[in-house]
């Protein structure tokens, strides 16, 4: 029997990679493609998230780091800025190569917060905060779907989040 949908997730769920490791993008939708670096983990951490509008043009680069964080951290955090940056109510698939981030959105999220933030064996969630965050700008939008890719395989835009990822842990440092 599948998961039940978590009522608060506005997202239609995990999506499987295609061929070429590419999400499909649906009409009006835009893609993020987002990246977390860290240097020590934890140590110095960047995150980047590439917002693409449409297949044409160039798209638009944010990142940042900070001087003591962790690799998931920087992962979520990048799925949270790209987010921020988009007007409310957008239609968005979110491209990470974190297992972490895609199965914290996804499918372990609603158990957290039936268990009271606890994982399953009862200890505290890390990274509520972000965690809390990242479902405050999920909900802010029309449509949300996290899509996984295979990291450092010559994807190019995962590539690149990763580059710029890892020049701003090296800034943080």
């Amino acid at each position: 029997m599948p998961p039940a949908k978590s009522p608060y997730r506005r997202s239609s769920g995990r999506s499987k990679s295609l061929p070429g490791n590419m999400p499909e993008r649906a009409l009006g939708e835009t893609l993020i493609w987002t990246d977390g670096a860290c240097m020590g983990n934890p140590g110095p951490g960047g995150w980047a998230a590439l917002v693409t509008v449409d297949d044409t043009s160039a798209p638009l680069e944010l990142s940042g780091g900070a001087p003591h964080t962790t690799n998931n951290i920087m992962e979520m955090t990048a799925a949270l800025e790209g987010l921020r940056a988009l007007p409310d109510g957008s239609r968005v698939c979110v491209v990470t190569d974190s297992r972490y981030l895609l199965d914290g959105m996804t499918s372990w999220m609603a158990g957290w917060k039936k268990r009271g933030w606890k994982t399953a064996g009862g200890a505290p969630v890390k990274n509520r905060e972000i965690w809390e965050a990242l479902e405050a700008e999920v909900a802010r939008h029309e449509s949300v779907r996290w899509h996984w890719v295979r990291g450092h395989v010559g994807n190019a835009l995962n590539e690149r989040a990763d580059e710029l990822a890892v020049a701003a842990a090296a800034a943080a440092a």
